[in-house]
């Protein structure tokens, strides 16, 4: 293959003794002369080009795109302009538009207040939890803060230390922030019942996730029974048809259930002879508003508080259905953890909620009229082409990548993450990235490789789409930001492509960027 200034290339058809390229003449970011095209480059080009013509990927498509993080410099660019399903690498964006626009140490305020009045030790008003969109608000991924069971405690201590010893009134789970249906529309419907699939609350509680324990039947095939959830959810209905599998065949479970619905649906399967002959799956709470009020409340009447109402909701949709003075006072203000350690969590864990959150409240400190997911993205976009960066082609539909039509290039992701490598939280940016053959989700990949601990990378994965994102450091000293998107690779060839991505990894940090 000859050398070119800049090496882009888009894959125009296959076939089996040759592949036809055509090489773009289009703009990029800051481009500036280049050297001619090293071995190493052609090395990974040459990787890229048989992975697309294998039998793994006949069917689908490969993109790649990397730049020089400095100046954006693209030196390899192959269907790097296709839109294609991101996957879970689009929380980088996510995470990387809330550092920029908010600042690493950023955070969330969750206010405990009543309005009305206090009189021998009576409320008679309301009591609120208001929230502001924490996605971590009693979550027990961080030390020092509290997980669920202390946050509720010191919320029925903030209650007691204002004298109130009942409340003649209702506890209420203010999620008014926002009175969109937060939920996604290209979300798939089989996700929603799941823990990954839980909808964004501006109250959002314990990362709107329960578990429901199951025991299983003697016998495969059998029924199982519903033993309980965790928390205590007495409200929830189900319909189980869940059977009882072979011993260790794991969780095959499938929650059906959508926003603000009390029953859900639980199919599939799990195993007998686990410990305790009990088997749990994570589940998403209808509504995150509700259970803190009701779980607050619950709280509050375990430690002798009187309330002459059941709990509510409002926020989301939903309109209030209550009284209230409108003045309120503020009993307790509970800050999350800093902006940096919920980042670190979103890109290591791959938490949808978390990035969920972080696109609203970014976009909402861009601009005050934000009251929809839609008019979030489109004030995402708007931030990063003021950074000069090209978004033909990004057509995202949510901020976790959940979506399954949702879609951008190689391109645009490689020109974000370039940008964001000039902004003033970009080492704290980079810290949260997880490191290939290390930590997080990449833990495992080209282990025992060069690429191992040499690159920072996010990955993302859903039904027929494998995709990688994040910075390397080429062998001559530069920073790149890299890109690669595999979609619709052949079924059953999942370890080949793992293979074939390890290869072009190794390829990586082998250039130059000079």
């Amino acid at each position: 293959m000859r050398s070119i200034p800049r090496f882009t290339a888009n894959l125009s058809f296959i076939l089996p003794t040759c592949v036809l390229i055509y090489f773009s003449t289009a703009p990029t970011l800051a481009q500036a002369p280049r050297q001619p095209d090293s071995l190493a480059t052609q090395h990974v080009m040459s990787l890229v080009e048989s992975f697309q013509a294998s039998p793994a990927i006949r069917f689908g498509t490969v993109a790649l795109s990397v730049r020089r993080v400095r100046d954006s410099e693209e030196l390899i660019g192959y269907n790097a302009r296709m839109s294609l399903p991101s996957a879970s690498t689009l929380k980088l964006i996510t995470t990387a538009t809330a550092l920029a626009v908010l600042g690493p140490t950023y955070t969330y305020t969750t206010t405990l207040e009543y309005d009305g009045t206090i009189k021998d030790s009576i409320l008679t008003g309301n009591l609120y939890i208001r929230g502001t969109g924490d996605p971590s608000l009693g979550s027990w991924r961080f030390i020092n803060y509290n997980d669920l069971p202390s946050l509720l405690k010191s919320w029925t201590d903030a209650v007691k230390s204002a004298g109130i010893r009942k409340i003649q009134g209702m506890v209420v789970g203010d999620a008014s922030l926002y009175d969109d249906l937060t939920t996604p529309d290209t979300w798939p419907f089989g996700d929603l019942g799941n823990y990954y699939g839980a909808s964004l609350s501006a109250l959002n509680i314990n990362e709107n996730l329960f578990r429901v324990f199951f025991r299983p039947g003697k016998v495969v095939g059998t029924p199982t029974t519903v033993l309980r959830t965790d928390p205590l959810l007495p409200y929830l209905s189900f319909r189980n048809t869940v059977t009882t599998d072979a011993a260790h065949t794991g969780d095959q479970v499938n929650i059906y259930g959508v926003p603000f619905m009390n029953q859900q649906w639980l199919t599939g399967k799990v195993p007998m002879g686990e410990p305790a002959n009990e088997f749990s799956v994570k589940g998403s709470l209808p509504d995150p508003a509700y259970f803190a009020a009701y779980a607050l409340q619950n709280q509050l009447v375990q430690d002798n508080i009187t309330i002459s109402s059941p709990p509510v909701s409002i926020g989301g949709g939903l309109p209030a259905s209550f009284s209230t003075t409108g003045k309120r006072t503020v009993l307790n203000q509970h800050k999350s953890p800093p902006l940096t350690d919920l980042v670190q969590q979103t890109n290591f864990q791959s938490i949808n909620l978390y990035a969920e959150a972080f696109l609203r409240t970014a976009a909402l400190a861009l601009n005050k009229n934000v009251k929809s997911t839609g008019s979030s993205l489109e004030a995402v976009n708007t931030f990063w082409k003021s950074k000069g960066v090209n978004l033909d082609g990004f057509r995202i539909r949510d901020g976790s990548g959940l979506s399954t039509v949702g879609a951008l290039t190689a391109d645009n992701m490689t020109g974000i993450l370039s940008a964001m490598g000039r902004e003033k939280s970009f080492p704290q940016f980079y810290e949260t990235i997880p490191v290939v053959g290390q930590t997080g989700t990449v833990r495992s990949l080209a282990r025992g490789t060069i690429a191992a601990g040499n690159i920072r990378a996010k990955s993302g994965s859903i039904e027929g789409v494998r995709a990688y994102a994040g910075y390397f450091t080429a062998a001559d000293g530069e920073q790149m930001s890299f890109c690669v998107l595999v979609n619709k690779f052949t079924p059953g060839q999942s370890r080949t492509v793992t293979n074939e991505l390890e290869k072009i990894f190794v390829g990586l940090v082998g250039l130059s960027g000079k």
